[in-house]
Parts: C-alpha cells; structure tokens; sequence
C-alpha cells in the first residue's frame, strides 16, 4: 500500500514538472529569424563625382577638368617653346683628330645652312668639343655670313646664274611652276632661302657638301633685283 502512494506522488511530481515547463514555453516570447542584411552599395574614399560639365570631377588633382593654372594631369602648365629665328640644316658634321704630347684629343667640325624661308640664306662652319658646341658656332658664323635675296612674286630667281668655287660648279635657271628640282647640299640652301620654283644642276663632280653649299651662296649672290613685270 505504501509503495504505491509513493509511487502515485513520484507521478504527481512528474506531471507537475511537464505542465510548468509547457506554461514557460507557451508564455516565453519566440525569437524572430535574424533578418538578412540588405546589400550595402559601395563607397569611394574621395566622394561621388560632381555635376560638371564633360562629367568631371573639378576638384584638380586627377585626370579630370584641369585646375586653375595645371594640365589634364594636375600640375603646372609649361610654357610653350620659342620658335628659332632661323631654320637649320647640318649638312656635314666630321670627327677631326689632333695629335698632342699627351696623345690624341679629337673634337667635332660641323657644316650647316641656316635661313628664315623668307630670302635669308647662309653657310656656315664651327668646330667645338662636343658637337652641340660645334652646331652652337656654326649658326653664329651662318649668321655673319646671311645674304637677303631678291625673289619674284613665284618664288624664284629671275634669271639664270652659272657659279663655280674651286672644284664646284653650280647652274641654276627659274622654273615656275615646277618646284624645287636640285640635289646635295644646294637643294637645302634653296629650301631654307624660300625659293619654290628653281632648277638647279651641279656642273661638277665634288661630292664636298660644304664647297656645294658654298658655290650655291655665291651663285644666289650674283642675282639682281626682278623688274616689276618679272613673275
């Protein structure tokens, strides 16, 4: 008798346990699902680009709109380089060797034609070091040596000329509409003094450029002033 009264409270117990834990579980909130997190854009260090015109950003510095006073990349503008007074053309450059009690020392010799392509012409040489020394003293002595020429309104000569300079010899005629017709060092002599119509023919067998260079300035001074019906 008194094993089942025990029994019978061991199973009073037991249901009393199972109907508080169901109260704590209907009564206790239940936990929403974590909701997923939205997709967050991605974002840049230096802001969004502002509204300006091209679609640039114009705070200077990148590969927008150029700054106050800066290029397409930000830094200051440089200025634009000077053209030359005279065109030039090296016609002979040489490597020249000189014996001393040291030894050899060499330095460069250089031959060159400057003008302005507008009738201004000259040759001239220099011997220097280096060869930008040398070019530096071949334009000033191209220089003192400038003539002006005297062109038709066809820029041409107008007339014949035949030049000889020691073993060079030079004929040259107009020939208007025909263009520059010559070869050597006398085809760079009448580009740079402007004359577009001329024919020019060396005599000679000299391959010396400096000496056809020569006999085309000498030839080009034996010109007269055109006549006024001259074309």
């Amino acid at each position: 008798m008194t094993d089942h009264k025990e029994n019978t409270n061991e199973e009073i117990i037991n249901e009393a346990a199972v109907e508080a834990t169901e109260a704590v579980a209907t009564t206790a909130p239940v936990a929403a699902p974590a909701a997923a997190a939205p997709f967050a854009p991605r974002t840049f260090s230096n802001g969004p680009r502002r509204n300006t015109p091209g679609g640039r950003d114009s705070r200077g510095g990148g590969r927008g709109a150029p700054g106050a006073g800066g290029d397409r990349r930000g830094g200051p503008r440089r200025e634009p380089r000077a053209k030359p007074e005279y065109d030039q053309k090296i016609i002979d450059i040489r490597r020249v060797t000189r014996v001393a009690s040291g030894g050899r020392r060499f330095s460069f010799a250089v031959s060159l034609v400057a003008g302005d392509r507008k009738g201004k012409v000259g040759v001239g040489t220099g011997k220097g070091g280096d060869t930008s020394l040398a070019v530096d003293k071949a334009l000033r002595s191209a220089k003192k040596n400038m003539i002006t020429l005297s062109l038709t309104k066809t820029h041409s000569i107008p007339h014949e000329v035949l030049k000889k300079v020691g073993a060079s010899v030079v004929h040259m005629m107009p020939a208007p509409g025909k263009g520059v017709v010559a070869g050597s060092s006398v085809r760079d002599v009448i580009e740079l003094a402007g004359i577009k119509n001329i024919t020019a023919k060396l005599r000679s067998g000299t391959k010396n450029k400096l000496n056809n260079a020569r006999v085309a300035i000498e030839a080009l001074k034996m010109l007269k002033k055109p006549r006024a019906h001259s074309k």
